[in-house]
């Protein structure tokens, strides 16, 4: 049977929006997946002050709209619709100038009957900030539509500058009222069950941080050393990562099918491949790969292979087997481990036991 590419891998994802279809991308490529929403969208569709907002924008008349996410844009128009303020918000739109934050506002644009301007090919306020500034922003009117959190040094800029700014919350970012799930990733990736964390807003990425600073800051550790994997969809996102030194992976174009690939391409990639008493072993989180044949093993037997392929061809220390099993005990329970994991690798050929001194795996020569 041909093996998924990730079976074996454990993959974390900390999006709420397209959460599901993420997941389902994943498992469909053999991943096991862990899903903990970091934050939750509050739509602000029938907030008093998306209200006043739309009907700001529609009476400053504004020289320029910067449009930040294609969700907001639609969300902005639909309840503009709601409140029967839908024509009179596309003719404003439809007269001014609109910058866009990337090529997914732009399809919410396009969408509505508009056009933009010009795209922030890096997809980051930083870059529309940078060309407005260049360009001279003095005496215009700007609405900036808000994504999920107040912009408050892109728009200070622009006030600085001269530009006399509208600010439009369509829905903003909270922590999810049940933390229970991130905090129980966090230990995960504590105890090494998780093998790469997905990223897909820099919101999410700043409360994971934040909870999981408060509740198992080792987890912390592990991503900054890179034993868990960090995967972002793009700079913006890696950003508060990055800040806390954080190495991250992301893919050449910020897209969620994009960022699924990078975790396929890089899991199996980082995945120790050795030759052992003739066959190939591939270690992945919770499974070996024998020959390509994929073995799901308990996390006792799993914490045993992996001591013994830190060191492969070396005797390992029943003490130093005793310290890796995930609660401790005794010789004992390495013996019963050892057991176990050789009847789950379906033969006893690939571990050697060393009278009174350990185990060790019999090595061939290195994988190609």
């Amino acid at each position: 049977m041909t093996e998924g590419v990730l079976t074996g891998f454990t993959v974390a994802v900390t999006a709420e929006r397209r959460r599901d279809e993420m997941a389902a991308l994943l498992t469909r490529r053999g991943a096991r997946v862990v899903t903990a929403s970091a934050i939750s969208i509050v739509p602000l569709a029938d907030d008093d002050a998306l209200h006043a907002a739309t009907a700001a924008c529609i009476g400053l008349a504004p020289d320029l709209v910067v449009a930040t996410t294609g969700f907001g844009f639609r969300g902005w128009l639909e309840a503009a619709e709601g409140w029967g303020l839908g024509d009179q918000l596309r003719e404003v739109l439809g007269r001014a100038r609109i910058v866009a934050r990337g090529p997914k506002p732009c399809g919410a644009i396009r969408a509505a009957g508009l056009s933009e301007e010009w795209a922030a090919q890096t997809e980051s306020t930083d870059e529309i900030l940078e060309r407005l500034l260049a360009a001279g922003v003095a005496g215009l009117r700007i609405v900036v539509q808000e994504h999920g959190e107040p912009q408050t040094a892109f728009v200070a800029a622009l006030r600085g500058a001269g530009a006399a700014v509208v600010e439009v919350p369509v829905y903003r970012w909270v922590l999810p009222p049940d933390l229970s799930p991130v905090r129980r990733l966090a230990e995960q990736i504590v105890a090494g069950q998780i093998d790469a964390v997905t990223f897909t807003s820099a919101p999410a990425a700043k409360a994971f941080l934040r909870v999981a600073g408060e509740s198992a800051p080792a987890a912390l550790d592990r991503l900054g050393s890179g034993a868990t994997l960090a995967a972002c969809v793009g700079p913006v996102t890696a950003g508060p990562l990055a800040e806390r030194g954080i190495p991250v992976v992301m893919p050449a174009r910020y897209r969620l099918g994009a960022l699924i690939k990078t975790v396929t391409d890089e899991l199996p990639r980082r995945s120790v491949k050795l030759r052992v008493a003739g066959s190939t072993l591939e270690m992945r989180g919770h499974a070996v790969l024998i020959d390509g044949a994929a073995h799901t093993l308990a996390p006792a037997a799993m914490a045993i292979l992996t001591s013994l392929a830190a060191r492969p061809g070396v005797v390992v220390s029943k003490d130093q087997l005793i310290a890796a099993l995930p609660r401790g005990n005794d010789g004992h329970a390495v013996d019963v481990a050892v057991a176990r994991l050789r009847t789950a690798l379906g033969s006893g050929r690939h571990i050697e036991t060393v009278i009174k001194r350990g185990y060790r795996l019999r090595l061939d020569e290195p994988a190609a």
